[in-house]
């Protein structure tokens, strides 16, 4: 399909929208209001057989702005599927075989060591290394010096690659474009893992088999939800001594409260672990190679391990039936689905965020990486399957829906910065059009526009310049002067995304140069620092007059101090950390207050009745009130909702602010000459 530039796009769209008569998409969409999904689709087949060899591609941005008009005035109604079904054969086929997917974990539990793996076996780099940088060389996605010293990933890397995915039953093949963010599993640097997963499309969830789910899997867990980003869970180290898969199966079930099931079972464990067997093709998967890049599949599983595929087969069928309305019909009725029904359905449930299936294997050992791959492919959606909602700036900032057509106006979400040799490098996630190198583009923020000079795709540390970039990819650019979380458009739309959330800082110190000489290195790398991640911030005390960072903890600030000295040869001077602690509650409290005071004049009264109990999370607070029969007026009420909010500024442990409490109140009492709104806000 050729790509046209904006501006005539545009003009192609708006004449299609003039002309009703002669546009059958256009009219069947106003008529029938999306009667049929399929309904543009086919009208385009039948007009395109009539026309000359021009009309096919102006009935194509006819239908790309019929449906963007749609998703503006009625985005409730445009499914993902009614988008998918009006893509043209050429997008749609470009589309389904592109995924976007992060890898998140717990610290140590081998995210890095798995893509590096992933990188080998798509033929990305052409032989594997290790973190920690023990042959002097480091894995590919850790780039810093700082990461290879320490054998720990500070940056989220992205990279992108090719899986020719192989079908041995039909003997055929399918090759999938893989763009791939590894993240950092310290809860220091939980921006990277936060700003990654605002743009991905799926992520694979990385478990250690013998630690199971542990602090930051819960994190990671909390920011998948926060996003509507689907998973597939693979257990980790199976070589592990005391690895246990089914535990680990067992704590997502309970721990994440998120249903799962195994789609594989191990071939022994630990020392002897050997291979998988996939439970939904009952095969038994083997690697083989010096670094298991050849994969074997067997009909014959392990006499050892056959009843036990049986059985979590039937598990998996079962818990599909809880989440999926086709298997659950199937199940009561008793029928037994087919390996396509199973995978359609695991795949339904899972981006449909009630399901995630559950893989095994070693990455360090070299074995079941590749069925992970398989799985990204099968089970993770594309980007037109996953759900993007944009606010219209010139409607009121009335939401409408993202749709991946790169004929459509563009808008892109720049996600991360980062400071290089040529200067700021902008990474952007294209939900909607196209970007050009050349292309004029305007930021949603500030209405500037800035004229994008060079575009480039990014592996790890290394660069590819491009020209164009579509709807549903991840590229960077050059020359940009943004904040991250900035919107970018071709200036005919007024959306706008919203940003990823950046948590509190937890620990500040003072610092200060070691010379007064490097006074103006340390304020450059204060701004740049700042520039590039949100969670670190610097601000001066107005009594001491010192300089004070903050940020998510004490690994956090020395990484910065270390990268000061490294970078900008300043040498600083730290002070003692200061904790940010917070306070919260636990359980459920009923309340029954009266305040009376009686001086001499008008005294105070107020009662108050209700409870306090914790809201599960721990972020903002919340007040309710629950009064029937106008036992306390409305202006007491806020002045109930004022004190409440002033008093969680200062918990009553240590003094410090108080998050995730709920009061609800339900009765109280005034009286007629000692209530006051004051009385009521210091009850």
């Amino acid at each position: 399909m050729r790509v046209y530039g904006v501006a005539r796009a545009q003009s192609s769209a708006l004449r299609s929208l003039e002309v009703a008569s002669r546009n059958a998409c256009r009219r069947n969409y106003s008529v029938s209001r999306w009667a049929s999904p399929a309904l543009l689709r086919s009208q385009n087949a039948a007009v395109t057989e009539r026309t000359s060899a021009w009309q096919p591609r102006r009935l194509q941005s006819g239908t790309a702005a019929a449906v963007l008009d749609h998703a503006m005035q009625d985005p409730s109604s445009l499914s993902q599927t009614d988008i998918v079904n009006n893509l043209n054969p050429k997008e749609a086929a470009r589309l389904d075989k592109l995924r976007n997917i992060g890898i998140a974990a717990h610290i140590d539990s081998g995210k890095t060591t798995a893509t590096e793996r992933v990188l080998y076996y798509t033929g990305r780099i052409k032989s594997i290394h290790e973190v920690r940088g023990k042959d002097s060389v480091g894995a590919k996605m850790d780039s810093m010096d700082l990461e290879r010293e320490k054998g720990i990933t500070i940056q989220s890397a992205a990279t992108f690659c090719d899986w020719v995915k192989v079908d041995r039953e039909k003997g055929t093949e399918e090759k999938y474009h893989i763009n791939l963010i590894d993240t950092p599993g310290h809860i220091d640097f939980t921006i990277e893992v936060e700003r990654a997963l605002r743009v991905l499309d799926g992520a694979v969830m990385i478990l250690c088999a013998v630690s199971g789910v542990q602090s930051q899997t819960q994190t990671v867990d909390r920011q998948m939800r926060r996003y509507n980003v689907p998973r597939i869970s693979f257990i980790n180290k199976m070589d592990r001594m005391g690895a246990n898969p089914f535990r680990v199966c067992d704590m997502i079930n309970k721990k994440l409260r998120i249903p799962a099931a195994m789609i594989q079972v191990p071939i022994g464990a630990e020392d002897e672990f050997k291979g998988v067997v996939d439970i939904v093709r009952m095969k038994a998967i083997y690697n083989q190679g010096d670094k298991g890049e050849i994969i074997v599949e067997s009909d014959e599983i392990p006499a050892e391990v056959k009843q036990v595929a049986e059985e979590r087969r039937k598990m998996l069928v079962e818990t599909l039936a809880d989440v999926d309305d086709e298997i659950a019909e199937m199940f009561l009725d008793e029928q037994e689905p087919t390996i396509p029904q199973i995978k359609a359905a695991i795949r339904r449930a899972t981006i449909s965020l009630k399901f995630s299936p559950v893989m095994m294997g070693s990455a360090l050992a070299d074995k079941s990486v590749q069925p992970m791959l398989d799985a990204v492919c099968d089970y993770l959606p594309n980007p037109s399957e996953v759900e993007n909602i944009a606010l219209d700036k010139k409607r009121k900032e009335a939401p409408v829906k993202m749709v991946s057509y790169q004929e459509l106006p563009f808008v892109g979400l720049a996600f991360k910065l980062e400071e290089s040799n040529f200067g700021q490098l902008t990474y952007i996630r294209v939900y909607q059009g196209t970007i050009k190198k050349g292309q004029v583009v305007y930021n949603a923020r500030n209405d500037k526009k800035v004229k994008i000079p060079r575009i480039v795709r990014m592996h790890s540390n290394e660069m590819e310049e491009v020209n164009e970039i579509h709807a549903g990819e991840i590229c960077a650019v050059f020359g940009v002067d943004c904040a991250s979380g900035d919107t970018f458009t071709d200036g005919t739309l007024g959306y706008t995304m919203t940003s990823m959330f950046v948590p509190d800082a937890v620990i500040s110190l003072s610092i200060k140069p070691k010379q007064t000489k490097d006074t103006p290195n340390f304020s450059k790398a204060m701004s740049r620092f700042q520039r590039e991640d949100p969670t670190f911030r610097v601000h001066v005390d107005t009594e001491s007059q010192e300089t004070i960072i903050s940020g998510m903890g004490e690994l956090h600030l020395d990484i910065y101090v270390e990268r000061m000295r490294r970078e900008y040869n300043v040498d600083c001077i730290v002070g003692q950390p200061q904790v940010a602690y917070r306070e919260t509650i636990q359980s459920k409290i009923p309340f029954d207050h009266i305040l009376k005071k009686q001086t001499g004049g008008a005294g105070d009264y107020a009662r108050v009745v209700g409870w306090m109990e914790p809201t599960g999370q721990i972020s903002d607070n919340h007040f309710e009130q629950q009064i029937t029969g106008g036992t306390i007026s409305e202006k007491y009420l806020l002045a109930c909702e004022k004190g409440f909010y002033a008093s969680c500024e200062k918990g009553p442990l240590l003094g410090h602010r108080v998050l995730g409490a709920s009061m609800v109140i339900n009765d109280g009492a005034t009286h007629m000459t000692d209530s006051s709104e004051m009385s009521f806000r210091n009850a």
